[in-house]
């Protein structure tokens, strides 16, 4: 006679099924909620970069007599070492906008990286648009980095300073790397690298291009 209260193999391997399946779901219901915010952050972080006014600079005699000698050259052209301007938004700093037509992505780029800044929008990770080794890092929500391994050779990425200098630039491979290819990454010998991490985190998806 069985005792009483005691499961069956089969029905204890059928809950723990269950179970597992359960914490599934509520885990790609995580996902999807964070996929949401991530997008619904860079949007408004967007819409306050578009709205901000046009900086006002009074330059210095020795500006304006630089200026004048240079007709149409920009700062950035003239020093290329200088630091990005940046806007504030909601408290983070900011240097631009970055646009893939091909992705129908625009979206906010943040001055610094860190895991938490990533989790709102995509980040500088390294370098500046007005030289070489321009690096900039995101999340692979598919609001922000998740499709740029559909990138293909001859695709335009436009990145926008908050001065409202652009940069245009043609994707001219996507690379596969290691987590720990950190040099390879910040290969200056590419004018722009966009990257993330794959699904897991097993390997980064670099999009190298080059200046238009």
């Amino acid at each position: 006679m069985r005792a009483r209260g005691k499961m069956r193999p089969g029905t204890v391997l059928l809950r723990c099924g269950a179970a597992m399946v359960g914490l599934a779901l509520l885990l790609s219901a995580f996902n999807l909620w964070d996929a949401n915010r991530a997008g619904e952050a860079a949007e408004r972080a967007l819409e306050e970069i578009r709205a901000l006014p046009a900086p006002k600079v009074t330059p210095t005699p020795r500006e304006e007599a630089v200026a004048a000698a240079s007709a149409v050259i920009a700062d950035y052209e003239l020093d290329p070492e200088r630091e990005m301007p940046t806007a504030e938004v909601e408290g983070e700093r900011y240097v631009g906008v970055l646009s893939i037509p091909a992705l129908e992505l625009e979206l906010p780029v943040m001055a610094e990286w860190s895991y938490p800044r990533l989790r709102k929008a995509p980040c500088r990770y390294a370098g500046t648009a007005y030289r070489a080794g321009f690096v900039i890092a995101a999340h692979n929500y598919s609001a922000h980095f998740g499709r740029i391994d559909e990138l293909r050779p001859g695709d335009r990425v436009v990145f926008t300073d908050v001065d409202g200098s652009g940069f245009a630039y043609d994707v001219v491979e996507v690379q596969t790397l290691a987590p720990t290819a950190v040099e390879e990454m910040l290969d200056e010998a590419w004018d722009l690298t966009l990257f993330t991490c794959t699904l897991g985190g097993a390997t980064r998806i670099a999009v190298r291009c080059a200046a238009a």
